[in-house]
């Protein structure tokens, strides 16, 4: 299948709320964590520029992005190269995500806002409403906005850049293992308790609600092993 058979919804890259740049590394994201661009894929800029009808100047600068983060590989004169899986990598990073996740979402329902609260149970309500439309897409990208929120609402810079680092790689290999195992409404049971632990401002259980999504993540990832 060809890149441009393969375009994400065109929302994704015509928000003019955002630049150039970040509407390539959302497209191209998305594109990537849900197995469109497939790992060991070698990546043109050219035809991911037109794919998404963005200039190649910003799709470069998302690809380096996308390369600090662990989803793309640069290979100098060979070109990029979509990441392949590695169970070991995954199971690392997830020794730090455990103790920063539960640090994070801890703060963000200690000091979320009104409004802030509000979101975060309108977003737990969407992820309800894509497991029973079984819109495994639509979960992403409610998931992806979830993320977002909370590296927001915790205010605290540290932790905001040093999760950004893993959530790519987090959020493609849960969906590969959905596409095998398809545990949607699980996962989003688990997201949902979160949310809803942070609208209510409820910081014991949002880090305990972190911790049972973590170690379902941890167990399905040393399931891996024997994939």
């Amino acid at each position: 299948m060809s890149v441009s058979e393969r375009d994400p919804d065109a929302s994704l890259r015509t928000d003019p709320d955002r630049s150039l740049t970040d509407r390539a590394y959302v497209a191209l994201e998305e594109m990537i964590c849900t197995l469109r661009l497939e790992p060991g894929e070698v990546l043109s800029e050219g035809a991911l520029s037109k794919t998404l009808g963005i200039g190649r100047t910003p799709v470069r600068e998302a690809l380096q992005r996308l390369a600090r983060e662990g989803l793309v590989t640069v290979l100098p004169r060979r070109g990029v190269l979509v990441s392949e899986f590695n169970v070991g990598k995954q199971l690392r990073m997830l020794e730090v995500r455990r103790e920063l996740e539960r640090l994070m979402v801890r703060s963000a329902a200690s000091r979320a806002t009104a409004d802030e609260r509000a979101r975060f149970a309108a977003i737990a309500r969407a992820i309800y409403e894509s497991a029973e439309a079984g819109d495994d897409i639509r979960f992403m990208r409610l998931d992806r906005e979830f993320n977002v929120l909370v590296s927001q609402v915790n205010r605290n810079e540290f932790a905001a850049e040093a999760i950004s680092l893993m959530a790519g790689l987090s959020r493609r290999f849960w969906f590969m293992h959905h596409r095998q195992d398809g545990d949607l409404s699980l996962i989003a049971r688990l997201h949902a308790d979160i949310a809803n632990a942070i609208a209510a401002g409820d910081e014991a259980a949002a880090a305990a609600a972190s911790d049972a999504l973590l170690e379902y993540i941890e167990s399905i990832t040393r399931a891996a092993v024997d994939w």
